[in-house]
C-alpha cells in the first residue's frame, strides 16, 4: 500500500485554467489525461517523483457524473468553488479492502490523448464523500511505464500533506497504521473545524517547496 496521487477538483475557471493556475505556481505544466467515460469526468495530471502524481478532475455534462460516485464527487466539490477532493492509495491486489469493505471494486479507465488505454479498480468513493479525510484505494492494471507518474524528470516531489483529520479513523479505514502508504511523505494532521480533508499539498520544487 503506496500513497498513488492526489485529486484537485476543478474550480469556476473549469479544467484547463486551474491546471493551469496550479502549474504556473509549481512551475510545471499539466499534461492532458483524457477522458474518464464510466465516471463521467475528465483529468490533467502533473508527474511527480517517488511513482506519485497530482490530478485536476473535472465533471462532464453527461449522465455517467450523475450515477458514478466519482463523478459526484467531483460535481460536489466543484460547486462548492474547487479544490482537494482527496488522496488515493495504490495496493497490489483490492480483493482484501473489498471484502474488509464488503462491496466490490469498480472499473475505471481513461483515453489518453494518444490512444493510450489505462485501465484500473478503484473502491471507497462513498467513504470519501461521506469522510474526505479518508482515501480510496486503486489497483493499476497497467505496467509501471503507463502509470500517469511515467515521465516525471525528478525535479518536483511531494513533500507533504496538511489533511484535517483524525490518523486513528483513517488508519481503522486502511486496515493498517496510516503511516505505512505515507512514509515517504510528511502529513500534518490538523483538528477539523468544519469539514475535515485535504487542506493543502507541499510541493519540492526547482524553486523550493510551494504550498498549493
Amino acid at each position: 500500500m503506496r500513497l498513488d496521487h492526489l485529486s484537485y477538483a476543478a474550480g469556476p475557471d473549469g479544467l484547463a485554467g486551474t491546471a493551469a493556475r496550479l502549474g504556473a505556481a509549481l512551475g510545471c505544466e499539466f499534461v492532458d489525461g483524457g477522458v474518464h467515460p464510466r465516471f463521467g469526468t475528465r483529468n490533467m495530471v502533473l508527474p511527480l517523483a517517488d511513482s506519485t502524481y497530482l490530478e485536476v478532475v473535472e465533471v462532464l455534462d453527461h449522465p455517467a457524473s450523475d450515477k458514478a460516485p466519482f463523478g459526484q464527487a467531483v460535481r460536489a466539490r466543484s460547486a462548492l468553488g474547487g479544490g482537494w477532493l482527496g488522496w488515493v492509495v495504490s495496493v497490489p491486489d483490492i480483493a482484501p479492502v473489498e471484502e474488509r469493505l464488503g462491496r466490490a471494486a469498480v472499473v475505471g479507465s481513461r483515453h489518453r490523448p494518444d490512444g493510450t488505454e489505462l485501465r484500473w479498480k478503484q473502491i471507497g468513493i462513498h467513504g470519501l464523500i461521506a469522510d474526505p479525510q479518508l482515501p480510496f484505494f486503486i489497483q493499476w492494471e497497467v505496467p509501471a511505464e503507463l502509470h500517469p507518474s511515467a515521465g516525471a524528470d525528478g525535479s518536483t516531489s511531494l513533500a507533504g500533506i496538511e489533511i484535517a483529520g483524525d490518523p486513528q479513523r483513517v488508519s481503522e479505514w486502511l486496515g493498517e497504521s496510516v503511516e505505512a502508504p505515507l512514509e515517504d511523505v510528511k502529513v500534518e494532521w490538523v483538528a477539523p473545524h468544519g469539514t475535515p480533508g485535504i487542506l493543502a499539498a507541499q510541493v519540492q520544487t526547482a524553486n523550493g517547496i510551494v504550498r498549493i
